[in-house]
């Protein structure tokens, strides 16, 4: 469920804003929508995992959190980011 780190670096260089750049938003962002795939997956075929529903309940929210002070900041970025990532609709 968790994320390895080849593909926790292969995300990171995909969003990366600059360089050495390992926490902005956006690349938060991407490496949480990974997370959320990943544990949506796991949750298909174990509906009874109460605790891992309440961790992507809470992954949602800090997505959704990060989503908001993007779109307050820059809202061309946002779009490009959701498109990227294929979120909301």
């Amino acid at each position: 469920m968790s994320l390895t780190q080849t593909k926790k670096h292969q995300i990171m260089a995909e969003y990366q804003v600059h360089e050495t750049d390992t926490g902005s938003a956006d690349l938060q962002v991407a490496v949480l929508t990974e997370r959320i795939n990943r544990l949506s997956a796991h949750l298909k075929s174990n509906k009874k995992d109460y605790a891992s529903q309440r961790g992507l309940m809470k992954m949602i929210g800090q997505r959704k959190r990060l989503l908001g002070y993007i779109n307050t900041q820059d809202q061309d970025r946002y779009k490009a980011l959701i498109s990227r990532l294929s979120i909301r609709g």
